[in-house]
């Protein structure tokens, strides 16, 4: 198995991860506690949030369905995923969220990662000027 289908496998399971995480923000005081996250002040800013990694999940698959995954939305989902760890990290040292809240977010860095090996490791495209 070479890179890229690893790649595909990766960005289809982080679509099913996104949509899972949507889903806890959309529903918080049944799915949201499994992770155990905090109840949102308005229904508005969840609901969004929602939305937007719900979009996410969106772009991880239809990346894995193009016959060539592009490499600037591969580097924006690598800065989400990290992001969404570093606030996670920063938000369970400052106790704003549970460890197993903190631990979901491992998911995130793991596929930042997967990500990241996939974008530094794949050949570059080459432009004769």
């Amino acid at each position: 198995m070479n890179r890229t289908s690893i790649m595909r496998i990766a960005l289809w399971v982080g679509a099913c991860f996104n949509l899972g995480a949507a889903l806890m923000l959309i529903f918080p005081s049944s799915l949201g506690q499994i992770a155990g996250l905090p109840l949102p002040g308005s229904r508005f800013y969840a609901w969004l949030l929602a939305i937007l990694i719900a979009l996410f999940g969106g772009v991880y698959a239809w990346l894995a369905c193009r016959p060539q995954i592009d490499r600037p939305l591969v580097a924006v989902a690598i800065i989400g995923k990290f992001g969404v760890f570093a606030v996670s990290l920063a938000c369970w040292l400052l106790g704003e969220i549970p460890f197993r809240g903190f631990v979901v977010a491992i998911g995130d860095l793991i596929f930042g990662l997967i990500y990241w090996w996939w974008l530094r490791g794949e050949e570059r495209v080459k432009f004769n000027v």
